[in-house]
């Protein structure tokens, strides 16, 4: 849009400019030499801002004037060896290979992603009365409980339930997680996982232990993507709530992710998708119609017909 808006003036303007007499125009302005490039490899040039966009990858931000002399060329040969390798790569036809095609085109859409965010919420902070919309809402969805609790961890299922065997024949929980556990971490520690609130943990282990009395071991296995669990609660407290200042950098990067998603919702709905998405954002809720003052007055209701008088 904006590059169209400048081709739409830069063209009126010319067009104005041949209109005028001859001896109103201007002096025809110097042309601006090209910047020459940073090297050219091969006929292809490579610019000077290419080269301190990869200084900066592989520097994690500094600028190439803040390196040593060494380094810079170091770096300007690697990027002369990446270009080579890719001009060869190009001439053996490895970007019409699916796969390479596919991760180019993935790449692509991730740097533009990033960049469209980075634009978007520029001029759109997060506001203080967001942080603390969105501070109040954290905590109501977050526990204020913490849990002290020990498990066994295994590999197998089949292996659980003879663990379980074991607890209800009165084994010691914490011999037998020394012994068995694969959790090397607390296993030295009888499988004891300290005080830590119910989201640190997966959600099946979360839940299992929610139902479990002090001294209570889980009967059943608990499975969970690191393996199959057996759990014992040792005590509950309850957590005090964070401070809003402890937490101000996490809100404000929910908050921006949440504007972002909402940015994107509006394209999601403006677009032809064929076919269409299974999860499609909600529809916006219709506005209010707004009151039309110049609207008449609605006519007053006819007074009712008096009987005649006898």
């Amino acid at each position: 849009m904006k590059v169209t808006r400048f081709l739409a003036l830069g063209m009126t303007l010319a067009l104005a400019a041949c209109n005028k007499p001859a001896a109103e125009k201007p002096a025809a302005a110097a042309a601006t030499p090209a910047k020459p490039p940073l090297v050219t490899v091969n006929d292809k040039a490579i610019s000077s801002e290419i080269y301190e966009e990869f200084a900066k990858v592989l520097t994690r931000g500094k600028a190439s004037a803040d390196l040593s002399a060494e380094d810079r060329e170091a770096i300007r040969d690697r990027l002369i060896r990446m270009e080579l390798i890719a001009q060869q790569a190009e001439k053996d036809g490895l970007t019409q290979d699916p796969e390479v095609a596919g991760r180019l085109e993935i790449t692509r859409l991730q740097i533009l992603q990033q960049a469209a965010a980075q634009k978007y919420l520029k001029d759109r902070p997060a506001t203080d009365a967001e942080l603390h919309a969105e501070f109040d809402t954290q905590l109501a969805s977050t526990p204020l409980i913490e849990y002290h609790a020990r498990h066994i961890l295994v590999s197998g299922e089949d292996v659980a339930l003879k663990v379980i065997e074991q607890l209800k024949g009165g084994a010691d929980f914490a011999n037998l997680a020394r012994r068995v556990s694969i959790d090397k971490g607390t296993a030295v520690r009888g499988g004891d996982l300290d005080w830590f609130p119910p989201n640190a943990m997966p959600p099946s282990f979360a839940d299992a232990l929610s139902l479990l009395k002090n001294g209570e071991f889980t009967k059943t296995p608990v499975n969970s993507p690191n393996g199959w669990h057996i759990i014992q609660l040792l005590g509950t407290r309850d957590r005090p709530p964070p401070s809003f200042e402890g937490v101000q950098d996490q809100l404000r990067e929910i908050v921006q992710a949440k504007k972002f998603v909402a940015y994107s919702d509006g394209l999601v709905r403006a677009a032809k998708i064929t076919p269409p998405l299974v999860n499609p954002p909600a529809p916006l809720p219709a506005a209010a119609p707004a009151a039309n003052p110049a609207a008449p007055a609605a006519p007053a209701a006819a007074p009712a017909a008096t009987p005649p008088a006898n």
